[in-house]
């Protein structure tokens, strides 16, 4: 099964974006688990969750891959930035515990002047005060264009914090395809060998989802700039190459892409007539 969807809003909750995504022609969708440039959450709502679970098997809604924040910064240099993004992230993992087969994705950080090191080592320990053997959402490490102090824009950086981290089972990777190119992977011209890289140094056995974007930048030029699906630097024949590579073909492919929800159906059914059977 091709899993296929977008970026939803979350405003009118669950079963709202599963009936929007199958309304598009998606069947897995992603969403910011409160306001992206704040820390506001809407009340938890447990009929909600039952109806979107009776709705989503119905219809083959799965993998609904929930994101953080922007303003969560695990590394941040102020303290209190950090205890907002380990009570924030806490907090999301209790409210997608219940949905079936939930993803919960998160930007690392950016180190602001301390150094990748320090990023990655107060990373690491957000994650082990956070984590917990009993949760049922993976936790998924963004791969990052590099640009500023981010962290993540090397796998070696990702696999730093994965090794610094005690319930590594927990963890996993969403590699993103305009963040990949920008950092200076390049996914159009060595496909194939930027996948090995990312075997040799993170496994591929953590690629657990893909956001599946164009850049508005060339290569290696560390911006992050989302582009519609062929409208790039990558190009659409590029990114045909990517959702059917055999490596990456079964996992979830989210469009984070400039659209409104007839630009993301129109990119959903071009998608879809680019895979192979």
């Amino acid at each position: 099964m091709f899993k296929i969807g977008c970026h939803l809003s979350s405003s009118g909750g669950y079963l709202k974006m599963a009936e929007t995504a199958v309304s598009i022609g998606a069947n897995v969708f992603q969403y910011f688990t409160r306001n992206p440039r704040g820390g506001a959450a809407k009340p938890y709502d447990p009929a909600d969750v039952e109806k979107y679970i009776a709705f989503a098997s119905e219809n083959g809604i799965v993998t609904p891959l929930a994101h953080a924040p922007y303003t969560l910064n695990a590394c941040a240099a102020k303290p209190q930035l950090r205890v907002f993004a380990r009570e924030t992230m806490a907090d999301d993992l209790r409210r997608i515990d219940a949905l079936p087969g939930a993803l919960y994705n998160f930007h690392p950080g950016s180190h602001v002047g301390q150094g990748a090191d320090e990023g990655v080592r107060l990373i690491a320990e957000l994650l082990n005060e956070v984590l917990s053997a009993q949760q049922n959402a993976a936790v998924l490490l963004e791969t990052m264009s590099g640009k500023g102090s981010e962290v993540g824009g090397r796998f070696e950086e990702l696999r730093a914090i994965i090794d610094r981290v005690e319930l590594k089972d927990k963890l996993g990777v969403c590699l993103d395809t305009c963040h990949v190119y920008d950092a200076g992977y390049d996914i159009v011209g060595d496909l194939d060998g930027v996948l090995r890289e990312f075997d040799a140094v993170v496994g591929l056995e953590r690629l657990r989802a893909v956001h599946l974007n164009d850049s508005k930048n060339p290569f290696a030029s560390h911006k992050d700039r989302h582009e519609v699906i062929g409208g790039g630097a990558l190009g659409l024949d590029a990114l045909t190459r990517v959702i059917n590579h055999p490596l990456l073909r079964e996992l979830p492919f989210y469009l984070e892409t400039p659209n409104e929800l007839d630009g993301y159906a129109a990119e959903i059914a071009l998608l879809k007539s680019r895979r192979d059977d």
